[in-house]
């Protein structure tokens, strides 16, 4: 007080010693503004001062525990605050011996490809948190999902496109369905000119030359599908697999199940009448073998009529946690379902040929195809059995189309193959090899061969019942 009424007299009374007039009275708003102005040195030598808002200021000794091999642990003053801070930057001390002053910030800058995230009521401190998965840096705030087609940059301040794959020639997954397509190809071939060079021959018109060639076409198309399905997709590839794709199958299976169900026919009409049953002629067997097949192509042209072929470009396929491994697969617009629909009326013909297959198996095997029919189509249910849980079980993983096309390529060989070394294999090696067994055997009427079959059959009735068969000597 004395130190701001003596500033107030020598302002308003300057050089006059006595009672001043104009300071009586004295005005507390003016008086106060003179106590905030003081400024002088108390009796233990430390200002005396007050700031703007009329607070004295803060005096404070400034410590830092620092551990030093020289001195015992403790804390010790490196500076002051009176109104400013002042400190003795050596005396200072940082972890790890460090002589440079650390910042003195709440949160440093994010890196690129990382957001803030506010901590809640301090305004200046903050979290950085990475876009992770697919997203990228939007803003200093915000990460974004970039387009189904993209993929982050590496640093994440952006989208790239990704790149596009598709099943190559010389990828492991093509080499074995092509390596196996190639073979049969060859031995089809093979089979196919020699029935044609001794096309007049007993063995090849005993095999029934018309179905025998219907059939033979067949396996050469399951054998060309695997071509195409590993060919680049584009409409017209994808057109042909959906034509092909069920196609050689269809005609094989119609083909075999024309054959089985005659001699079905055959043997069954025999045990009641003579007369041969109707529609065995070849060209007969011809017109039912197309008509089963022009159900299979009819299907196939509805299909193109209402859903035309194209490609299209799966990024969903092969789309793993790790952007960088992202690849979109080129692709015909064929999805599972789709192409176990156009394999469906061959497996319905299959699944036929075999039960005619089981129901003909106890003909003799001298007349007629039907046992190698038989092993034929047990072996291709077995094939096709294990088919379905390997196309059907990899639907998660990330190589899905290559494994599915491998499998069904593969699948599809197979009981090509194993048609073609059933029933033809053996045939062309007799042709080649032991010309001696080509010639023709006795024929036999329809009647001789019904009651070969129904001596057959008492035959093994006598047997399980434990009785003997007197035979007929009259005939």
């Amino acid at each position: 007080m004395a130190h701001a009424i003596h500033s107030m007299h020598i302002d308003l009374c300057p050089g006059y010693m006595g009672i001043c007039d104009k300071m009586d009275p004295v005005e507390g708003r003016m008086l106060l503004q003179y106590i905030r102005s003081v400024n002088f040195n108390g009796s233990a030598g430390t200002g005396v001062m007050f700031n703007e808002n009329g607070d004295a200021p803060g005096r404070y000794d400034i410590f830092q525990y620092q551990i030093s091999n020289v001195t015992n642990p403790g804390y010790r003053v490196i500076g002051q605050w009176t109104n400013h801070l002042r400190l003795n930057e050596d005396e200072m001390q940082w972890n790890g011996g460090d002589v440079r002053i650390p910042d003195s910030v709440c949160s440093f800058p994010c890196e690129p490809g990382e957001r803030k995230k506010m901590v809640k009521g301090v305004p200046c401190c903050w979290h950085c948190e990475l876009c992770d998965g697919y997203q990228y840096q939007l803003d200093e705030f915000n990460c974004d999902t970039c387009p189904m087609d993209m993929r982050p940059l590496v640093n994440r301040t952006g989208c790239r496109p990704t790149p596009i794959i598709k099943l190559e020639w010389s990828s492991p997954w093509a080499i074995i369905p092509v390596f196996l397509a190639i073979l049969g190809i060859l031995a089809t071939s093979g089979c196919i000119c020699t029935f044609i060079r001794f096309n007049d021959s007993p063995i090849v018109r005993a095999s029934g030359r018309e179905l025998s060639y219907v059939l033979l076409t067949g396996i050469f198309l399951i054998y060309l599908i695997t071509f195409l399905m590993i060919a680049e997709p584009s409409s017209g590839v994808c057109a042909s697999r959906r034509m092909l794709l069920g196609l050689g199958m269809c005609i094989s299976y119609s083909a075999m199940l024309t054959k089985t169900n005659r001699i079905y026919r055959i043997f069954e009409q025999g045990k009641v009448a003579v007369s041969p049953p109707k529609f065995i002629s070849p060209g007969s067997q011809l017109v039912i073998t197309f008509i089963l097949i022009s159900v299979q192509v009819l299907a196939v042209f509805i299909w193109f009529g209402v859903d035309p072929p194209h490609t299209i470009i799966d990024y969903e396929e092969q789309k793993p946690p790790n952007p960088e491994f992202a690849r979109g697969v080129l692709k015909c617009d064929m999805s599972d379902l789709s192409l176990i629909l156009c394999l469906s009326w061959s497996i319905v013909l299959m699944i036929t040929c075999t039960v005619y297959a089981i129901k003909s198996r106890g003909v003799p095997e001298t007349f007629n195809e039907a046992k190698p029919i038989g092993f034929t189509m047990y072996t291709t249910c077995i094939v096709w059995l294990a088919f379905v849980p390997i196309f059907f079980g990899t639907a998660q993983s990330t190589e899905k189309m290559f494994i599915q096309t491998t499998t069904l390529t593969v699948s599809m060989s197979l009981s090509a193959t194993v048609s073609l070394g059933m029933l033809y294999i053996p045939k062309v090696y007799v042709i080649i090899f032991h010309p001696e067994q080509n010639v023709q055997k006795r024929k036999r009427s329809l009647k001789a061969v019904v009651q070969a079959v129904t001596i057959s059959s008492i035959k093994e009735k006598e047997k399980t019942n434990g009785a003997k068969m007197v035979p007929d000597r009259s005939q």
